[in-house]
């Protein structure tokens, strides 16, 4: 891994579980060895370097989710790894670091915002096309308003004033949201699909049986 991949990595873990405001640029080139001359080399400024994360979230998440669609048998298995995936990435975030990209660094939010409604929408508009073609999602629903409603409501479920972590958690909040979702577009034979893939799925309460 070069140098400004490298940077990028460790600047992303210390944001992640400290938030982007207490984290400084000394932090980060300490935490790799490097002067902040060097750091300097790679990264105009602390803007520069959170803009840049975000843009390499974006495309890691781009490649995980074709990673995804292409290992999975039908369109429900897909959208429960996407749901273990999105959990997966819940419990790296601090919580302020939402609440930091939007009061520090608001312009980089609208551009988070922007990128993750264009990919996420084509992402949840194929899933649903290809669910419609197996016959596990109901043949009446309009892909592309529901996949805007889906991404619209991602976001809601990061939103503190809409779902306080002091009491909501967001793990719980995110697969109450997959389960709601699948429910509410599947066929009768994509529910009993469901229910067979929510037991092997690793997705915690996926599975109807579970009470957690």
């Amino acid at each position: 891994m070069d140098l400004k991949n490298k940077i990028i990595e460790k600047a992303e873990d210390l944001f992640l579980r400290y938030g982007l405001k207490s984290v400084t640029m000394d932090d980060i080139a300490r935490k790799l060895g490097i002067s902040k001359k060097t750091l300097y080399q790679y990264v105009e400024n602390k803007t520069d370097l959170v803009s840049k994360i975000v843009l390499a979230h974006i495309e890691e998440e781009k490649a995980m989710m074709s990673e995804v669609r292409s290992q999975s048998a039908d369109a429900i298995e897909e959208m429960l790894k996407v749901g273990r995936y999105a959990i997966q990435q819940l419990r790296k975030l601090s919580p302020t670091l939402m609440y930091d990209l939007q009061k520090y660094y608001g312009n980089i939010w609208i551009m988070l915002q922007k990128l993750h409604m264009e990919h996420g929408q084509q992402m949840i508009r194929d899933n649903i096309d290809r669910g419609m073609r197996q016959g596990v999602y109901r043949q009446d629903i309009n892909a592309d308003i529901l996949a805007r409603m889906y991404v619209m409501s991602t976001f809601a479920l990061v939103n503190e004033e809409v779902f306080p972590l002091k009491e909501f958690n967001r793990e719980r909040l995110f697969i109450e949201f997959i389960k709601y979702h699948i429910h509410g577009i599947a066929s009768e034979e994509g529910l009993v699909l469901y229910q067979r893939h929510a037991k092997t799925s690793n997705l915690p309460g996926a599975n109807a049986d579970d009470k957690k």
